[in-house]
């Protein structure tokens, strides 16, 4: 995994030791590519440089500058503008950026069918399909975690469905960067995105089309003919789990669909990582706490 990314004091030490921001010469013996280090200054600096660019240039960007570059996708309108500009790149790059897709077991049949027609479209990608830990379907995800865990915890549901298994992906393919489909006009938290984020674990986000609007994606999909999500021709703008997406009118948000009725915005993912830190040590105390009771109780039961 990436290193956490630089506090003030460490990019003074950095400062007084000669390391400059970029990338980082590594102490790993597995001759491991170098990990990427921004300090805020330089990361300041390339969101004034790339915050004008098109979507093309910055995506050339990103794979001629960062190592171990990939796609997280769950296969939205911008992420398709995304794949195809990756796929039209004159760039020296002998293949193209894998996808790395979160199968919550919970999509539409219609998003699972754009899958394979993606993979047609474009035979040169690789998708990483990760799901939650040690199930296969829904019905077993039911079986493990109960019925609709996404309504009875949700906080649950986002770990297992989509935070870990995306942790997983990044430690797994050795990720230091991804492209997202994320973009101000999507509103929510989203408002006020730059194109290059460094989340609290290191991991550099890229949101190349940061600042197209809803309808640009939509044309460019049109003018290059690319795969789409048929849900859209349906009512849908943005399209997650199939529980918590619904259709919306003209003149709502593109993302007012999405967990419609609460005052949720992101499905985890792009949640802060201390978040969920916090999560499971509160799940991890509840365990203890409970098991205690258990060992109390079989100690009375044997004493009575």
């Amino acid at each position: 995994m990436p290193s956490n990314y630089p506090s003030d004091t460490e990019t003074v030490d950095a400062r007084e030791t000669g390391t400059e921001s970029g990338y980082a010469s590594g102490s790993s013996s597995d001759d491991s590519l170098p990990e990427i280090v921004f300090t805020k200054p330089h990361l300041q600096f390339i969101n004034r440089q790339l915050q004008f660019l098109e979507p093309q240039d910055i995506l050339r960007w990103c794979i001629t500058t960062l190592p171990h570059l990939y796609q997280t996708t769950a296969f939205g309108l911008t992420g398709l503008v995304t794949l195809d500009m990756l796929s039209k790149l004159n760039v020296p790059r002998p293949q193209m950026v894998d996808l790395i897709f979160l199968d919550t077991l919970h999509h539409f049949p219609e998003t699972l069918s754009l899958v394979d027609r993606v993979r047609k479209r474009y035979p040169l990608v690789n998708v990483h399909v990760y799901k939650p830990a040690g199930v296969e379907t829904e019905e077993e995800f039911a079986q493990k975690y109960g019925p609709r865990l996404w309504e009875t915890d949700d906080q649950l549901y986002d770990w297992t469905a989509k935070v870990e298994p995306a942790q997983r992906a990044y430690r797994e393919l050795n990720v230091n960067a991804v492209l997202t489909g994320r973009r101000r006009s999507q509103g929510g938290k989203r408002g006020d995105l730059d194109i290059i984020e460094v989340d609290e674990a290191g991991l550099i986000k890229v949101n190349p089309l940061a600042n197209w609007s809803f309808d640009q994606v939509k044309q460019y999909i049109k003018e290059n003919n690319v795969p789409y999500n048929e849900l859209l021709d349906r009512g849908y703008k943005s399209i997650g789990d199939y529980h918590s997406t619904q259709p919306v009118r003209d003149d709502e948000d593109e993302r007012s669909g999405r967990w419609k009725g609460q005052e949720k915005t992101e499905c985890g993912i792009h949640n802060p990582r201390s978040k969920y830190a916090q999560y499971l040590k509160e799940m991890e105390r509840k365990r203890q706490e409970e098991a205690l009771s258990q060992a109390l109780q079989s100690k009375l039961s044997t004493t009575e």
